[in-house]
């Protein structure tokens, strides 16, 4: 009796594959093993990146609200706190969007915290 082979799922797996790596370097995009490797490092290294991409985006506002407390004598520690402290309803990203295209907005949100 033939060996029985399920041809079409087999295919299907390896077209999946190759259809993700297409436009890879070289055998990267061509070569079933060495895409799937390339792809399973790829894939992890985005599923990485996506929780690094938060931390680097957190980092850059932190910069952007020192840089434009600084301007008004303030440190951003101090800044912060009082935000807190005042339940001011305006998170980080807003903070640094304001401080780097609106700095009349910006210097209205620290006049009203000092």
């Amino acid at each position: 009796m033939p060996r029985s082979v399920n041809a079409v799922a087999s295919k299907a797996r390896r077209k999946k594959i190759l259809k993700q790596t297409r436009g890879y370097w070289g055998a990267r995009g061509n070569v079933l093993t060495v895409a799937k490797n390339t792809l399973e490092k790829g894939l992890g290294y985005a599923y990485r990146d996506r929780k690094t991409k938060k931390r680097n985006f957190r980092a850059l506002w932190i910069q952007r609200i020192n840089a434009g407390v600084r301007e008004h004598g303030m440190s951003y520690s101090e800044f912060i706190g009082k935000v807190h402290e005042k339940n001011l309803g305006l998170n980080r990203k807003t903070l640094a969007d304001l401080a780097m295209n609106h700095p009349d907005a910006f210097k209205a949100v620290v006049d009203s915290l000092k």
